[in-house]
């Protein structure tokens, strides 16, 4: 991990994190440039490396400022911008009240340097709008924790997402923050960048299996897929789960929902790093897909309450983490549906064997 390779200053944020295989190697660079932002880049190269030309990149036409050198090792890449938080409450008769929006390319962003882990690989990059005139930032912000990974394994902490070491884990996290109506509710939108070849699906799964993160059964993928073929480029993953503690328990839980994935028809914050490496493809050849993920139930009191809200999501390469059935889930189940089998066909020999000893007080004659 290392934060704003080739510039001295901490007056804007850019974190890079690299994945070197034996033949290949992987690239995340996170920035607040403009909007929050993730990119996402596959290599085919183990040598493979991030350039940065930082006064193009900080200038009005960001177009072509990063790029991975060498070039044409690039096989895959993608990114991720998260762009506006929505406030919203119910009016009767059924109808959504929405507030002013934060647009999170205006937020004002603290240095992450100082929360920079190199041993935990973790950084947490937290913000607060620039201009707050109803003042619900007062005593509150919105961050993004980062947490990259180098083997495979499973988050601590609920959700409990299975990641891989091909995989990064991103926190939302908003704390503190004064809700304008007594039954506020929260959307964060989520766009993806896709090049010309890909284009993203949104997968719902559901199991019986909720040992890890208990009495939530679906979890959502963000799938890039090849139009081309059937194989699956990158991801996003996340329990349909957020939670109202820093210290997640199981009735700390809020309702997550995913809004239906569209085409955008919007062009993406200027000066972030995605249009730095997009360049004009951005508005040409890519495509361009918006999610809404909202958190709060009904009535949303659960943020009401405690002031904090935390989603989880793993972002990565390929295909994403699958839970199977864990050994205790097959043994409870097999105790289950075992033990009236085993005592069905123990009662049917039991009776065989009694038909095979009934007898008669008459002797046979011959």
């Amino acid at each position: 991990m290392e934060y704003n390779p080739g510039w001295n200053s901490s007056s804007v944020n850019l974190l890079h994190v690299r994945a070197v295989g034996p033949e290949d190697s992987l690239h995340y660079v996170w920035s607040s440039i403009g909007a929050p932002a993730v990119l996402l880049v596959a290599t085919q190269s183990p040598s493979s490396a991030l350039r940065v030309n930082w006064s193009q990149l900080l200038s009005p036409s960001p177009a072509g400022a990063i790029w991975i050198d060498p070039p044409d090792s690039v096989i895959y890449s993608t990114a991720v911008v998260f762009t506006k938080l929505f406030e919203f409450s119910e009016a009767k008769p059924s109808r959504e009240l929405f507030y002013p929006t934060y647009d999170l390319a205006e937020f004002s962003w603290a240095s992450l340097n100082h929360t920079l882990n190199h041993t935990a690989l973790t950084a947490e990059l937290s913000g607060v709008p620039a201009t707050d005139p109803g003042g619900g930032f007062s005593n509150g912000s919105l961050a993004f924790r980062v947490t990259a990974y180098e083997t495979s394994g499973r988050a601590s902490l609920l959700p409990s997402l299975l990641h891989t070491a091909d995989s990064s884990q991103l926190e939302f996290i908003l704390a503190g923050v004064a809700p304008r109506g007594n039954s506020s509710r929260f959307l964060l939108e989520v766009a993806t960048v896709e090049e010309a070849g890909a284009a993203r699906r949104l997968r719902s799964q559901r199991s019986i299996d909720d040992e890890y993160t208990p009495s939530i059964f679906q979890v959502l993928s963000l799938l890039a897929e090849s139009q081309n073929s059937s194989s699956t480029l990158g991801f996003l993953q996340w329990k349909a789960t957020a939670y109202g503690s820093p210290s997640p328990r199981r009735e700390d839980g809020i309702q997550c929902r995913a809004r239906g994935l569209q085409v955008a028809n919007w062009t993406l914050p200027l000066a972030s790093v995605v249009q730095a490496y997009f360049g004009d493809s951005l508005g040409s050849s890519c495509t361009v897909s918006a999610l809404n993920v909202s958190f709060g139930g009904e009535e949303g009191e659960v943020y009401q309450e405690k002031r904090y809200l935390s989603w989880s999501v793993l972002l990565g390469f390929g295909e994403p983490p699958r839970d199977t059935f864990s050994p205790l889930v097959i043994s409870i189940t097999a105790v289950a549906l075992g033990t009236p089998l085993a005592m069905l066909l123990l009662g049917g020999c039991l009776v065989l064997l009694a038909q095979r000893r009934r007898y008669s007080e008459y002797e046979p004659i011959n």
